[in-house]
């Protein structure tokens, strides 16, 4: 629950924000989109080096050790915002920028942050499910490039053919 508060409350503070960008004609946003997901391709493809903005420091454990259930909920809240924990692949700086740059309605934006925020459960939730912790964190590791890679590959792609669209 705390991971969809956290991925609603920063889609609708992006949505707000994106007010300021609607003087900018269309075609020049969905530019600088499709511009951008090209970069953060480049970056999770290890063509291209630089840091991204991040609290580099992972939510705190006592959060949880305090009370369960809040700390639970404050736990994902945090993890859903993005504000203070990792984010290793770009994909969501690439959502975030649509959401600033695209001029989706306000339930759009919200639907959005409620997927990030699903996104970032499923994680946890299978590793959960699996039978076997190690093995899932390994099978994860291997994997990991292909669905940054693949991830950054499909937005960048579907905002290609929207601005084609514009």
């Amino acid at each position: 629950m705390g991971l969809l508060a956290g991925g609603a409350c920063t889609a609708t503070a992006l949505w707000l924000v994106s007010g300021l960008a609607t003087p900018i004609p269309a075609v020049v946003r969905h530019g600088v989109l499709v511009l951008a997901a090209v970069v953060f391709l480049a970056r999770d493809a290890g063509w291209w080096r630089f840091p991204m903005p991040q609290n580099t420091r992972q939510v705190p454990q006592d959060v949880m050790q305090r009370h369960l259930i809040k700390g639970s909920l404050q736990f994902g809240f945090e993890m859903g915002t993005s504000v203070r924990t990792y984010v290793s692949a770009s994909a969501p700086y690439v959502v975030g920028l649509a959401l600033l740059l695209a001029g989706l309605d306000y339930w759009s934006a919200l639907l959005v942050g409620l997927g990030f925020g699903l996104g970032r459960a499923a994680t946890p939730l299978s590793r959960l499910t699996s039978t076997d912790g190690i093995d899932w964190d390994a099978r994860l590791i291997g994997r990991l490039p292909v669905i940054t890679v693949g991830t950054c590959l499909v937005l960048a792609a579907v905002f290609t053919i929207l601005w084609l669209r514009v």
